[in-house]
Formats: structure tokens, C-alpha cells, sequence
């Protein structure tokens, strides 16, 4: 299945990043962390085909995706940034990639926090925040995604950390088996990840060996 749909607006995250709101085909339905591929309606873009995670409530009046634009290759996420309302995008058959399996700790690098976005936001307007924790790294300060929403999730505990960026008072420090000791107590519980693939497939081999049971860690496949 594939189907044309209009960009309803497109609204400033940060620097690079922007919310990408849609109209909704009816019957089109979708589960928090889950994801389709797209690609713009335009000549010579069609078939060009990228994932991207929902990042609206599933029950939203329109869907929504938070992209980052990559501004140093002639690819979709550098076309997506000239595109505005009234432009098309081709949506296919909805596919799971990250499931909500309980409370436990998110961790992300850059733009991996997308997938967790409607998750989050589900289980915050659900009233089921409260025992789960998002850390999250970044180059830098200002290319934080939804600091505030994130912030202002009541029950919800954040953790950043930046690696280029001395200015910031946030953490300065890289996710590796130290930093994990250190800021994280309990291991038994849930662990989602997403990221580059070298982090995640890092951040798996480091979380079995400080003890965590691999069945509870879940991540971008």
C-alpha cells in the first residue's frame, strides 16, 4: 500500500529539525514507536524510500514526523527541509520497530530519541510516565529534541549529556560502561535504545555485561 498525502505545516524543533504535520488517510491507524517508509511526491523522489517513527498520539487528527535534516548530502531528509504545506508526501504500511514492554530506561543518541517521542507522549497523557527514564546524548546543547516536553513529563526523569560542547552546563560525558555504572542502579529492569548502529550494538554488548538480562532490552531493528 502507498498513498499520497498533503503537508498540512512544518514547525521549527531546533537548528535541524522539524515536526512534519500531515493529513490522515482514514483507516490509517498505528501503534506509539512504530514507523513507515516515505518518500516525497515529487519527480525523481518517488521511489527514494526512509523510515520514520509516528511521533503523534495514535489517535491524533493528523500524523506527525520529527525529522532531522542532513545538510552535508544531497539526500531526502536535505530535500525534506525545502518542502512546505501543500507539498506530498508517499506513506506505505505501517511497521513496528520499538514496542513499549513496561517502565525502564530510554537511552538515545541524537536523533534516536525520535522513536521514543510517541511513546512518551502516550504513556504521559495515559497517566503511566512515572517509573521510566530517558538519557539522551548529544554533539551539543541546541541540538537537544523536545528538552522542554520532555522536561515538563511529570514522573519522568532526564538525563542529558553533551560531547562537543564545553559551554554547556549539561553532563560531558559519553555513554559507555562507566557512565552507565555510574547513572544507572538497577539493571533488571526494561532498557529501549536507539541510535547510530555502532552505539546501539555497543550499548547491547555493555548492558548484558553489567547485568542486564537481554530479553529486556529492545531496540531499532
Amino acid at each position: 500500500m502507498q498513498i499520497s498525502v498533503n503537508i498540512l505545516d512544518t514547525v521549527p524543533v531546533t537548528h535541524n529539525v522539524r515536526h512534519y504535520r500531515l493529513e490522515r488517510p482514514k483507516g490509517y491507524n498505528f501503534s506509539p514507536g512504530q514507523a513507515t517508509e516515505v518518500s516525497i511526491d515529487r519527480d525523481g523522489w518517488q521511489d527514494k524510500k526512509r523510515p520514520f517513527t509516528f511521533t503523534c498520539l495514535p489517535d491524533a487528527d493528523n500524523l506527525e514526523f520529527t525529522i532531522k535534516s542532513y545538510f552535508d548530502h544531497a539526500g531526502v531528509t536535505n530535500e525534506l527541509w525545502s518542502l512546505g504545506a501543500g507539498d506530498k508526501l508517499i506513506l506505505r504500511d505501517v511497521w513496528g520497530t520499538i514496542q513499549y514492554r513496561g517502565p525502564g530506561t530510554f537511552i538515545a543518541g541524537g536523533a534516536g530519541v525520535t522513536p521514543f517521542i510517541a511513546i512518551l507522549r502516550n504513556l504521559n497523557a495515559t497517566g503511566k510516565i512515572a517509573g521510566n527514564r530517558l538519557i539522551v546524548s548529544n554533539q551539543s546543547e541546541k541540538d537537544i529534541i523536545l528538552r522542554d516536553e520532555f522536561e515538563t513529563m511529570e514522573g519522568l526523569e532526564t538525563l542529558w549529556t553533551v560531547t562537543n560542547d564545553q559551554k554547556s552546563k549539561l553532563l560531558q560525558e559519553r555513554i559507555d560502561a562507566d557512565f552507565l555504572k555510574r547513572h544507572i542502579t538497577d539493571f533488571s529492569g526494561n532498557f529501549y535504545l536507539c541510535g547510530p548502529d555502532p552505539m546501539v550494538e555497543e550499548l547491547r554488548g555493555m548492558l548484558e555485561e553489567l547485568g542486564a538480562d537481554v530479553s529486556n532490552v529492545t531496540w531499532e531493528k
